[in-house]
């Protein structure tokens, strides 16, 4: 039996109003957790450790310091289409920016056709928890 493949969708553009000061800087993925992890961590141990490995991080709001930590802790070899790269908003239908998830993943539908994957799988970057996808 083979494995289906997966391309997963990190949605990472919370702006966390009610996390201020913690968000005054950065968007709610990007909040420190822990010394050096930041919440998006989270999210993406679980899909590694299920052996997700085509991840594209939908980031938008306030993203340089997530963008900066995704860069310095969360690069694979670009061989056997294992990624982790930052999606800004594509504003295919308009200059806004992703409004909602099912708009987010509106906007990338040319990347699931890129991939052909067989599973689109759709987390947000902003909960802490462990799961075995």
């Amino acid at each position: 039996m083979t494995q289906p493949r997966v391309l997963a969708f990190v949605l990472a553009g919370g702006q966390g109003a009610r996390l201020r000061p913690l968000t005054a800087e950065r968007s709610k993925p990007a909040v420190p957790f822990g010394a050096r992890h930041r919440i998006i961590d989270f999210a993406l141990s679980n899909l590694v450790n299920s052996n997700i490995l085509s991840i594209y991080v939908l980031v938008q709001y306030k993203s340089q310091s997530l963008i900066e930590h995704l860069d310095a802790n969360w690069k694979f070899s670009p061989m056997l289409e294992h990624f982790i790269i930052e999606v800004p908003p594509q504003q295919q239908t308009g200059a806004d920016w992703f409004q909602g998830t099912a708009n987010a993943v509106y906007q990338n539908l040319g990347l699931i056709r890129h991939h052909q994957p067989d599973i689109v799988a759709v987390l947000s970057a902003d909960h802490v928890y462990r799961m075995d996808f």
